[in-house]
This record gives structure tokens, sequence and C-alpha cells, in this order.
């Protein structure tokens, strides 16, 4: 039998636990690092909401080109002032909607929501889209929905003082959506709706 009178057997046993220690600290650390959980990352509750925000997103745009007021919304332009109307600093809107049913439509769908809304308008041949809501750029879990709008040449715009203006004789309506063919299709213009929660 082995005779452990100097000690060194429960040194053996100390010097092993305390590395098994450091092996299973260790792995625990970078088992942590690896799979760091942030409040943006992605998980189900998140992928949860995101499906709710383009669900909502969804459900204006087909609530409103069904009423009307989504073709409305994209013709609600002062032609004198070459922009959206009631806009004040830029040619679209930053702090609100648009006083129109669209603009109504997107406060009860998301204002007290703690989310944001962008809203574009996009045509073929356009560099860049016009945009007609702008409320700052979008975070990585935003959503979009989109829906297509025709426009035609006798078509009027809808902004307040304007409405016996038609697209092929307004002056500067061309600056949002320009006219694409030469037939009575002035162009198509697809309305994308962004949305975020800030």
């Amino acid at each position: 039998m082995w005779d452990d009178s100097d000690g060194t057997r429960g040194q053996a046993y100390t010097l092993e636990a305390i590395i098994a220690a450091l092996l299973i600290v260790s792995s625990l650390t970078f088992a942590l690092q690896v799979t760091a959980v942030t409040p943006l990352s992605a998980s189900t509750s998140n992928q949860h909401i995101e499906n709710q925000q383009r669900a909502s997103a969804n459900g204006v745009l087909t609530a409103a080109q069904e009423s009307g007021a989504l073709k409305e919304a994209v013709l609600y332009w002062n032609d004198t002032a070459q922009r959206f109307y009631n806009t004040s600093l830029f040619n679209y809107y930053t702090n609100e909607h648009p006083d129109n049913e669209f603009g109504r439509i997107l406060d009860r769908a998301f204002v007290g929501r703690g989310l944001a809304v962008n809203v574009e308008l996009h045509t073929p041949g356009q560099s860049s889209p016009q945009p007609m809501v702008y409320r700052g750029e979008p975070s990585d879990n935003a959503v979009t929905a989109s829906r297509m709008i025709t426009l035609y040449d006798e078509d009027t715009l809808t902004a307040p003082g304007h409405e016996n203006t038609n697209l092929s004789s307004a002056s500067s309506y061309g600056r949002a959506v320009p006219e694409r063919t030469n037939s009575d299709v002035y162009n198509v213009v697809r309305v994308e709706v962004t949305v975020w929660r800030m």
C-alpha cells in the first residue's frame, strides 16, 4: 500500500482539481463569447415581432389601395411649391404623416406603438426613390411591404388647390414621379413602406 505520509497524494488531487476547474471556466468563457446574446440578436420573439410588423405594413397598403387612398397619397402634390402638400423644409414629410386618408391609416397602424415608418416611391429608371415620409435610417430588423400603382396622364393631383391639374399638364410633379411612357400611362409606381422599432 502506498504511503502518503509526506502529503504528495493530496497535493496531486488538489492540482488536478485546479486544472479541471480552469478547463471548465475556460470552456464556459469561450462558449459565452461565441454565443453572445444582444438585444438585437435574432430570436423567436424578434422574428415574431418582425412578422407582426410586416403583416401590419401589408395590411396598411392593402386597405389604402382598396379604398383608393394610396393613389390619392401618391398624387398629393403641390404643383406650385414643387413638393408634397403641406411639407415645409423638404418635399416630403418628416415629423408627421400626410394629411389625407393614407396618412390617417398610417397613424392608426403605427403611431403610439414605438414604430417608425418610411414611405418611398420607386419608379423605373430612377436612380433613387422619392421619399413621401422619411423618419430616418431603418434599423437592421426593419421590414418592408410594397404595392404597385398605375398613374395615367388624365389622373389629377389631389392636393387642395391643385385638383384640376392633371399629370400631363403638371409643371413640377415630374420631380417626384417622372413621366415614363408616351402612351396614356404616365408611369407605374411601387409604393414601399418600411417599418422598424425605434
